[in-house]
């Protein structure tokens, strides 16, 4: 089966709403993105702090149009990668953040990830032009991950590892509408984050012990991870509140 013919992409060429919403979600996570990760790279402590406040608050108000599955997806999601962020970081040492601690605005700002993932995945123009898209992620991805293996800048042999498993989500995955709308927003983030300062790679991936940039080119593929998880987890957290509630109005009864 060829790539063009993948049956879980949409056709080609396929007519889809453009909802303002989706890219309203979109432009505004990339804008507080820059300018919260720029300003945690030399801003005190506490100002971390300032940023989780705003980041739930925002979180929450985009939350309000959003149908319950996808609040159930984001709130997975966040659970998820927030373990994540303390094993890989905090105890791995994969990545050290400036200050070596989770920053508080970090579980906020993996909602507003996965939820611009999503967005942009639904949008009309992702939708329209899938293929074309996906043709473009892989090339992009794919050239950063032979630079990193170039030794013209750092060696990234993680990066393309990470390419090859974001590959495997992107063509046999779920929804890789949502794994293509993660690759722009996380790899935008990732770059943002690490020139700013806010958070580095370690040279030598703790786990595999294999070299890694900063980030690995292929960095999507953990991001693809925390999205999987949340569109697994969220039918059956769904299902377990909807037992709860069912129970809890017989007993009431």
């Amino acid at each position: 089966m060829s790539f063009f013919s993948l049956p879980h992409f949409p056709p080609a060429d396929s007519s889809a709403e453009h909802r303002r919403r989706d890219y309203q979600i979109a432009g505004f996570t990339f804008v507080t993105t820059t300018i919260c990760l720029t300003m945690d790279g030399f801003a005190p402590q506490f100002m971390q702090y300032v940023l989780a406040l705003f980041g739930w608050l925002f979180l929450f108000a985009w939350l309000r149009g959003e149908c319950k599955y996808v609040r159930t997806q984001v709130a997975v999601a966040v659970t998820f990668a927030l373990i994540g962020e303390y094993f890989a970081s905090v105890y791995m040492k994969g990545y050290i953040y400036r200050f070596g601690n989770v920053p508080a605005y970090v579980p906020a700002g993996h909602g507003l990830v996965y939820l611009t993932a999503v967005a942009l995945g639904r949008s009309g123009l992702f939708q329209r032009y899938a293929r074309r898209i996906a043709v473009f992620v892989v090339a992009a991805c794919g050239s950063w991950a032979a630079w990193g293996l170039s030794g013209n800048t750092r060696l990234d042999v993680i990066g393309a590892v990470l390419f090859i498993v974001f590959l495997g989500y992107l063509f046999k995955g779920r929804s890789p509408m949502v794994y293509l709308g993660a690759f722009f927003i996380t790899s935008w983030l990732e770059i943002v984050g690490t020139s700013a300062g806010t958070w580095a790679w370690a040279e030598i991936d703790p786990a595999s012990h294999l070299p890694q940039g900063n980030p690995p080119s292929g960095v999507a593929a953990w991001y693809c991870l925390v999205d999987a998880v949340a569109i697994a987890g969220a039918g059956p957290v769904l299902q377990l509140f909807s037992k709860t509630a069912l129970v809890l109005q017989r007993q009431r009864a």
